[in-house]
């Protein structure tokens, strides 16, 4: 079963339209839906390594143009799409916290913060509704966003078919692997989010209504 999904899956990778999937799954991530375009770039660096490279430069790109969505919506109609849009993916309660990091660390958190599971969006939307400096936000967005796409692609490039044949031949052994780290690192972070140092943080129980400026 996992093996005509696997081979269903590199196959779609490689259809002619899988940059547009790839580009409009990256865009709607940064500012409208969270749908992490992480999987499907590697997959498609997975079915065509030579090509790794680009995918990585498509991703990055129409990711940074659509976190200059989240932008826009955060900083012109707010209350008339951000709020219902945050409220319908439930981070309505996050929004304050973001705002507090925002303020306090500008560029840093959106580096920081754009490498972890926490929604790109939110980060997005906040920071037009804040009205931080524009060209820092797409800067530090670049930053981030590129330092993990970019490398996902140079290292398929570099590596991609000795990668590939060792999931060809380990496929179970591999899925079970990615499963083992995905739910250790949420641990890890749910665990190093209860330590006492953490909550002296005064952004860690931000609440209420954010003011703009």
């Amino acid at each position: 079963m996992l093996r005509r999904l696997y081979d269903w899956i590199l196959a779609r990778a490689g259809h002619p339209r899988a940059e547009l999937w790839l580009a409009v799954i990256a865009f709607c991530d940064g500012g409208l839906i969270p749908m992490p375009p992480h999987p499907l770039l590697g997959l498609m660096c997975l079915a065509e390594p030579k090509r790794a490279v680009r995918f990585a430069i498509i991703t990055t790109l129409a990711s940074i143009c659509g976190g200059l969505a989240g932008y826009a919506i955060g900083h012109f109609v707010y209350n008339a799409v951000g709020t219902q849009l945050l409220s319908a993916l439930g981070m309505t309660a996050k929004f304050p916290k973001a705002a507090c990091y925002l303020r306090e660390y500008g560029a840093e958190i959106i580096v920081v913060k754009s490498m972890t599971p926490i929604p790109f969006m939110l980060l997005t939307i906040t920071a037009g509704f804040i009205s931080f400096p524009l060209a820092l936000f797409v800067g530090a967005s670049l930053l981030s966003r590129g330092a993990v796409f970019i490398t996902v692609g140079v290292l398929f490039r570099l590596f991609g078919p000795p990668i590939k044949s060792f999931i060809d031949r380990y496929l179970a052994l591999v899925i079970g692997g990615v499963l083992v780290l995905i739910i250790s690192g949420y641990l890890a972070i749910s665990l190093l989010g209860g330590h006492g140092h953490r909550a002296a943080n005064p952004c860690d129980t931000a609440s209420g209504i954010v003011h703009t400026g």
